[in-house]
């Protein structure tokens, strides 16, 4: 069994496709555009923002006006922060136990420290967390391996000793990339179990974790 684990937040612990389709469809309101459908969001929210502005305006993520839209969505986006969306369903139950069975667990994420603190700060199933790893404290983003290596050393583990969990194919490679076991959230925005190896267990539910984490 590990003895500590890390998480990516969105898609993972935190569901914040609700709080992000009502930032990107006021948005396109603003700029009288067409709302997209929730479910069209919700699929690409683990893709980051700059992905949900080319989706909503139909540009290039490398177009001249993507910069500065991307920009009032995450204006928008603090407004609506955990305002709509919150810890997913189960999650602070599955999170109790962790605690309950004195294995600490910490954060890996690719969202910005600015949007990602004050989720940590505010949600109360994330209370016990020992370690938050931002874009802020890298060099490089997943998959690549820098954040989940900090997050062991934070949490005092070697990577083999560790499990990483998380709702896109970057979060299993990046684990991986660490030497750290991992586990695929199919409850969340964008992995199905056919992205990854047969090998690598995949929850359906967060009820489904610990049972995963106890047979590592």
């Amino acid at each position: 069994m590990p003895k500590g684990v890390l998480f990516d937040l969105d898609g993972t612990l935190l569901d914040s496709a609700p709080d992000f389709i009502v930032s990107l469809n006021n948005l396109l309101l603003k700029h009288s555009r067409p709302a997209l459908a929730p479910e069209i969001i919700r699929n690409h929210v683990s893709d980051g923002s700059w992905k949900l502005i080319s989706l909503g305006f139909g540009i290039e993520e490398s177009h001249e006006d993507c910069v500065n839209l991307r920009e009032e969505l995450l204006v928008e986006y603090t407004k609506n922060s955990l305002v709509y969306g919150g810890a997913f369903q189960g999650i602070s139950e599955m999170l109790g136990l962790l605690h309950d069975m004195n294995i600490p667990f910490g954060v890996v994420t690719n969202k910005p420290l600015i949007f990602a603190q004050p989720i940590l700060d505010n949600e109360p199933a994330f209370k016990n967390c020992q370690t938050l790893i931002c874009p802020d404290h890298l060099s490089a983003n997943k998959p690549d391996p820098e954040g989940v290596l900090k997050g062991c050393k934070d949490l005092s583990i070697e990577p083999k000793d560790c499990v990483y969990i998380g709702d896109h194919i970057k979060d299993l490679e990046a684990g991986i990339n660490a030497g750290a076991q991992v586990i695929a959230c199919y409850f969340g925005y964008s992995l199905k179990p056919a992205d990854h190896d047969d090998h690598i267990g995949g929850a359906n539910h967060p009820r489904d974790l610990i049972g995963l984490i106890k047979n590592l």
